[in-house]
């Protein structure tokens, strides 16, 4: 579990389809081999690691789900180590299971903030919400708009600063992660339009 807090943005050293080697620095310190680390927001578990670097896993799975596919030896990344049970939750509650990649259509500038025009996959249409979380590249955002087949996120200067969503342009991919309770109450709820729950009284 992640709260959407990026801890740093590290670096991609390698990638090939099976695996990832990540450079970083900070996360490092409390991290050993089987933890879990959200790299853009996937969920991974390091098999490997060295004084600045670590090796992730991957399968085909993730990488028809993500844009891991799409990055190149250079690329940043953003990292968050899982939750402590002690911790302030500062973002909201992300799984690190990404359900779509989807391209920024378009930015605007709004004064101190970037406004990020995002396509909407049609299979995620009920799972995001005006003023809901999100997760973009494993960070806690709120969606500002919705339309039919694009949504909108206002970036702050910290925000843009501090993750590889500075790097905002026409045509990057972005992972998505939609809200899990807003998923739960969407399928609850189409569900009992079609069967009766076994917890209600006859």
């Amino acid at each position: 579990m992640f709260s959407g807090i990026i801890e740093e943005t590290g670096t991609l050293r390698a990638s090939e389809p099976t695996g990832l080697i990540i450079e970083a620095h900070s996360i490092l310190e409390d991290v050993a081999i089987k933890d879990s680390v959200a790299v853009d927001g996937i969920c991974l578990t390091v098999t490997a690691m060295g004084e600045d670097w670590f090796q992730v896993d991957t399968m085909p799975e993730t990488l028809r789900r993500t844009r891991l596919g799409s990055l190149q030896p250079g690329d940043k990344v953003n990292l968050e180590r899982s939750l402590l049970a002690n911790g302030r939750m500062g973002g909201h509650m992300v799984q690190g299971h990404i359900e779509a990649c989807a391209a920024i259509r378009d930015t605007r500038q709004d004064g101190n903030g970037l406004d990020v025009i995002i396509e909407l996959p049609p299979q995620l249409q009920s799972y995001i919400v005006p003023k809901g979380f999100i997760s973009l590249n494993g960070a806690s955002l709120t969606v500002v708009d919705v339309w039919s087949d694009h949504f909108s996120v206002s970036l702050i200067p910290y925000t843009r600063e501090h993750t590889n969503l500075g790097l905002a342009r026409p045509g990057m991919l972005l992972n998505i992660e939609t809200d899990i309770i807003g998923r739960y109450v969407a399928q609850f709820l189409q569900a009992g339009s079609t069967t009766r729950s076994p917890y209600l009284p006859a």
